[in-house]
């Protein structure tokens, strides 16, 4: 009310200007879909439509006060979807502290407003203004420890319900990919990372991310989140080496992540502003002549654009489809407890919190194996649980667990030669 008496008063006048682009609606279309196909396997997320729609009204009005405090037209269009859409995908605040969420979005159309650069002759924001705001806030949760305002974890391990969610995230990306080109970023980050926990996997016999080579919600960074056009390298070359270092920069957070005890499902967040602030340097070297020496896309380079953007898409199709049958999005299915009891005797601490979050509920419930296996995890210092080792053993042995009472008197004995009931 304040800017519209000022600018009366100077003889402003303020307009709005309609102009929908294709970019905005069609990544949007693409993020509700996935909210909801993944909200009818996780009703959470219908609850929180309403909240939704409450930051888009936000969004929009503070869009729009910045925009005229700046200049005297605000551009209408699609443009705030995404960037709520995209947020919601990857963290909630809990109800208690969700006027967190707000500051959110205001810095990220903040910085898209305030925070530019010159780009191939014309003015350009640097950042994704999604992963913007949430690389900060991860950034700031992980510093204070306060990961339980959200509802991160949450959303990252439920990604994984919905069945073939997967393939279902490669179609909804297509079209985007067709009318933007954006398809060689999550060609070259999926393989980077499939190649990676193949590798790994080889190696140890576990998977790099405990029950799956490529998360699912990684998954949808890889489709939804860094691909923005507006913020990723112009150059073909340059967007294959942004997505190899998206790869990258996913294994590394991760690795670094649970190595500290720190929640991993901020590993595809972190990164991506960053990687924006890399885009001019990747596509000058993409334009040197080092870079045209190694360039594999110079080998289309004839095609008009939208058939080059078929031929990546194909490529890309013919990469994902091997990928997908080899399980290698969202959970295998010969994930569960077997293999995170394998990782977690390995010292993969992402596996033992995994096996505590499904010991907890059944314990409570009443299965004294479960309560006998959550008192071990405890004793071992190897996850945070809802019980303490001395009670959960006791409550193993007060439901009738030989093994739950010899446990409890080997804890209050000091030793730590823990005993398990034979496998069913």
């Amino acid at each position: 009310m304040l800017l519209l008496l000022r600018a009366a008063a100077s003889g402003r006048r303020l307009t709005i200007v309609l102009q929908p682009r294709a970019q905005h609606y069609l990544q949007a279309c693409a993020q509700a879909s996935v909210l909801l196909y993944w909200g009818w396997h996780w009703r959470p997320v219908y609850d929180h439509l309403p909240l939704i729609a409450a930051q888009l009204l936000f969004a929009y009005a503070f869009d729009m006060l910045l925009a005229w405090s700046r200049r005297d037209s605000y551009v209408l269009g699609f443009g705030p979807f995404p960037i709520i859409f995209g947020i919601n995908l990857f963290l909630w605040f809990v109800p208690d502290w969700f006027a967190f969420q707000f500051l959110l979005i205001a810095a990220g159309f903040g910085a898209k407003e305030l925070v530019r650069w010159e780009k191939d002759g014309r003015s350009a924001h640097i950042f994704n203004p999604s992963s913007l705001p949430l690389a900060v806030g991860s950034l700031v949760l992980l510093l204070t420890g306060a990961t339980d305002l959200t509802l991160g974890q949450e959303i990252a391990t439920t990604f994984d319900i919905p069945p073939y969610i997967g393939l279902w995230i490669f179609l909804i990306a297509l079209p985007g990919q067709l009318a933007f080109g954006v398809a060689p970023m999550t060609l070259a980050a999926t393989v980077t990372l499939f190649g990676l926990g193949a590798v790994y996997r080889a190696a140890t016999g576990t998977y790099f991310f405990v029950d799956s080579y490529i998360p699912a919600a990684v998954f949808l960074g890889m489709n939804l989140l860094f691909t923005d056009p507006s913020t990723s390298p112009r150059t073909e070359l340059g967007r294959l080496v942004f997505g190899v270092l998206y790869g990258l920069s996913v294994a590394a957070l991760y690795a670094a992540l649970e190595a500290a005890g720190a929640p991993t499902f901020y590993d595809k967040l972190l990164a991506v502003p960053l990687l924006n602030l890399s885009v001019r340097a990747i596509d000058r070297w993409a334009r040197s002549e080092a870079g045209r020496r190694i360039d594999p896309p110079a080998l289309g380079r004839a095609l008009a654009p939208r058939r080059r953007h078929l031929a990546y898409m194909a490529i890309w199709t013919a990469a994902f489809l091997p990928i997908n049958a080899a399980e290698g999005v969202g959970d295998v299915r010969e994930a569960g407890l077997p293999l995170w009891r394998h990782a977690c005797d390995r010292g993969r601490l992402e596996a033992c919190r995994a096996l505590a979050a499904t010991y907890a509920p059944e314990c409570v419930a009443g299965s004294p194996r479960a309560c006998n296996e959550l008192g071990i995890l405890a004793a071992d210092g190897l996850a945070s649980t809802p019980l303490p080792a001395p009670e959960a053993f006791a409550r193993a042995c007060g439901l009738g667990l030989p093994e739950g009472c010899a446990n409890e008197e080997e804890l209050a004995s000091g030793g730590s030669s823990w005993r398990r009931p034979p496998e069913d």
